[in-house]
């Protein structure tokens, strides 16, 4: 919201200079983001008249005028198309400074002496026109500074005001703002009511009431809307931000600054047989005043007559029924719109207006009567005209009621940790303009007010507490030292810390993400064939309409969103929550990663391989070792969005707690993208911290012995470590697989292993023959659990 300082100031003096009524204003929340003068900086510049006017002998473009200001006459070259005598205008005298630095002297145009010039707006910093000089009122004294004649020394100030604070979109509103916090009268202008002179009136129907409670018109006949803007709306326009137009559209957007209330004037002629405001019919068009004509979906509330829309309610009115250069007769019409019934039709045109701005965050309700008054009394006054009686509509079931809102004075003092005393709260409420219709005192006072009409914004306890605070000054409440009484925090005993295990996975090489809980059901349904996902009542979209079932869908979405941004290697992981229907509702907690791409950063002394199932299971080997859970071991899996040669389920006491792979081929060609390899765990497993033992460290020294044996293809590593470990007991303290060997040699259906076994003991040190008989032990377990052979 612009403004101009000065206008302001004549509504009220809150006896403080400008620096600290803005820094007044924005304490109270209402940010003043921009300061601007309205001119530039100059000396010497006077009000003048020009006598006369004459063709300069030498050049075509130039006249030479004769200037009176006030004291002398002086020539003067100019050649500003519209310089013509009796206009009266701005003059630099020989003297002036323009700007930083140009000074004006005494100069000779093609032979002919100027003492001198006439300035234009551009040239004083006054606007941009630059075409013409300046036309002043003829009211103004001759040789009075341009100045002060304009009060040039005026700032446009520009208010960043929140959502809530529409009522401080006019200058009315800013006026009872600053009013209220310096306890100081506002001068509001006296608006009279115009009285009818003509029996003409022109009917409106509400169909859409609860969009559209209250609409008023009133015809005004027989206007000149030749007639000029008064240059002293025109200056107010254009320090508010708006340039002046033609009169009637100019009143009508002061009349909106100053007040509030956006108004519409159509060109009675081109409306036929009423207004009726409706809501959109299915493929209705409607070309508005920018000359864009949009289609309308049935969401939009339109104003209308018997020929169809006439403007878009509460953001642009239709080029149809807009006041013409031969306009004789004009509707004048205001409104109340609801703010929900507006709110998002202007951005869905792609279109932003002083007037959806306003509507979309609340206007006054009873404002419109006023409004209508004043603009009628400016219409007459600038172009004449005889006025019809109003035509009010009105639906007060949907006009909105103003809540009894109570404040506890005990609750204002918990939230600002210090005590306002009751009697300043008191003036605080008056000096708002909040009607308390109850005041309770029961050991703490309790008020229940009624917001004006104007501040729809007050509807809960915490709502005056703001304003209280607002008008008493936050600067005035003490500050204090928080304090708190706070429990020593349970550590969890037999769970392992969240955040540990999302620093063990960034260690890893993986990257935190927090996708959307909410996916794509075709993603869901690749991802999770067979899953009933629960779908959304009202989603945001299509893309986010049922809620995931698996951590794979967020993490796929990350990894095509990498890789259209150029990245040659993906690392993602996340824990969070998924949401199964199986047996009710249930939200397991999920740790899930992918990688993708090359397995290490492109460097000269690295090679560039793609990262494959190993890369994966040391992740998941690097979670299970954190854990400390021993009881987790790996069995081939057969998932069906997994590859079936590279995949793998985590098993725990006989449950399925996890699995990781690859993802299976036709899978990847839908995504389009190859090579990726995703775990999902669960989580509360891999959290769950076993009971801590200790033991000795032994002082002997350990003793390898490697064995290669032949089994069953079928057969998997770890069974064979499963049986070692049996057979071996406390003496085998390492088992490890180094080398794995099918082909030539050997039979087609069997395998070789080449396995590691460490000894160790806690009380000597091992002889052969022990360690022999450890290496024999382990050959006889295999060889009757697995039928395993000595290669």
């Amino acid at each position: 919201m612009k403004f101009s300082e000065a206008w302001l100031r004549e509504w009220v003096d809150p006896g403080i200079d400008r620096e600290e009524l803005f820094k007044q204003l924005t304490m109270a929340g209402l940010e003043v983001d921009g300061l601007e003068p309205v001119a530039g900086k100059f000396s010497q510049v006077v009000v003048a008249r020009i006598e006369t006017c004459e063709a300069h002998p030498n050049a075509d473009k130039l006249q030479v005028c004769t200037v009176n200001d006030g004291t002398t006459t002086h020539q003067v070259v100019c050649g500003a198309p519209n310089a013509r005598a009796g206009l009266t205008t701005a003059f630099a005298q020989v003297g002036a400074v323009l700007g930083e630095d140009f000074k004006i002297k005494k100069a000779k145009l093609r032979g002919v002496e100027s003492f001198g010039m006439l300035c234009s707006a551009a040239e004083l910093e006054y606007g941009d026109d630059h075409d013409g000089i300046l036309e002043l009122d003829e009211s103004l004294t001759l040789g009075a500074s341009v100045r002060d004649a304009l009060n040039l020394d005026d700032l446009t100030v520009d208010l960043d005001l929140t959502p809530n604070r529409g009522d401080c979109l006019s200058l009315k509103g800013i006026a009872r703002e600053v009013g209220v916090l310096n306890n100081a009268e506002v001068s509001y202008p006296e608006i009279a009511v115009v009285s009818a002179e003509v029996d003409d009136t022109f009917s409106v129907v509400l169909e859409s009431p609860e969009g559209c409670p209250r609409y008023l018109g009133r015809v005004i006949k027989n206007v000149d809307v030749t007639q000029p803007t008064p240059g002293w709306m025109r200056d107010r326009l254009q320090r508010c931000g708006l340039r002046s137009i033609d009169a009637i559209v100019d009143v009508t957007n002061y009349v909106l600054l100053e007040q509030g209330q956006p108004m519409h004037a159509f060109d009675l002629k081109q409306l036929s047989d009423g207004i009726v405001v409706r809501m959109a019919k299915s493929k209705e068009k409607l070309t508005l005043l920018d000359g864009q004509e949009v289609n309308l979906d049935e969401e939009t509330l339109l104003i209308t007559d018997s020929s169809g829309p006439v403007a878009m309610a509460g953001v642009m009115g239709g080029k149809r029924s807009g006041v013409q250069a031969d306009t004789q007769d004009v509707f004048l019409e205001c409104a109340f719109f609801s703010p929900l019934s507006i709110a998002g039709t202007a951005r869905r045109y792609g279109l932003h207006t002083d007037a959806s701005h306003r509507y979309e965050r609340g206007v006054d309700s009873a404002l419109q009567a006023a409004a209508m008054e004043r603009a009628t009394g400016l219409l007459i006054d600038i172009v004449g005209g005889q006025v019809g009686p109003v035509v009010e509509s009105v639906s007060e079931a949907h006009l909105p009621v103003q809540p009894k809102v109570s404040l506890r004075h005990s609750r204002l003092t918990a939230l600002l940790g210090a005590e306002i005393p009751v009697a300043q709260v008191d003036e605080c409420l008056a000096r708002l303009g909040l009607d308390v219709v109850e005041r309770e005192d029961s050991g703490s006072v309790t008020w229940t007010v009624l917001s004006p009409s104007h501040r729809f914004d007050i509807a809960i306890e915490e709502d005056l507490v703001e304003e209280v605070c607002r008008v008493f000054g936050y600067n005035n409440i003490p500050s204090k030292r928080p304090t708190a009484d706070l429990a020593l925090r349970q550590v969890e005993l037999e769970k392992h810390d969240e955040r540990a295990l999302k620093e063990l996975l960034v260690q890893s090489g993986l990257q935190e993400v927090i996708t959307y809980t909410f996916v794509e059901p075709g993603l869901m349904d690749l991802l999770d064939p067979g899953a009933e996902p629960l779908a959304l009542a009202n989603p945001m979209s299509r893309e986010q309409s049922v809620m995931r079932t698996n951590m794979a869908a967020g993490l796929v979405d990350a990894l095509q969103a990498n890789r259209a941004r150029q990245q040659n290697r993906v690392g993602l992981f996340e824990l969070g929550l998924v949401f199964q229907t199986t047996n009710g509702l249930e939200q397991p907690l999920r740790v899930a990663g992918l990688i993708w791409g090359k397995n290490t950063p492109e460097s000269w002394h690295t090679g560039s391989g793609e990262v494959d199932f190993y890369d994966l299971k040391g992740i998941t080997d690097l979670m299970i070792a954190w854990s400390g859970r021993e009881d987790i071991a790996y069995q081939a899996a057969n998932d069906a969005i997994l590859h079936p040669g590279q995949s793998a389920v985590l098993v725990a006491e006989q449950r399925t707690i996890g699995r990781l792979g690859r993802l299976h081929p036709e899978i990847e060609g839908k995504l389009g993208v190859t090579g990726v390899y995703l775990f999902e765990l669960d989580a509360e497993e891999i959290l769950a911290r076993p009971k801590r033992t200790h033991g000795a460290v032994s002082k002997f020294p350990s003793v390898r012995r490697d064995l290669a044996i032949v089994l069953d293809k079928s057969i998997n590593a770890s069974e064979v470590e499963r049986v070692v470990r049996i057979a071996l007991g406390e003496n085998l303290v390492d088992f490890t697989l180094f080398d794995v060997y099918e082909g030539k040699g050997i039979d087609s259906n069997v395998k070789s292993l080449a396995i590691g076994l460490t000894f160790q003991s806690q009380t000597a040190t091992l002889t052969e023959e022990e360690i022999g008989g450890f290496a024999d032990a382990a050959l006889g377990a295999l060889q009757k659990e697995l039928s395993a052979k000595l290669r």
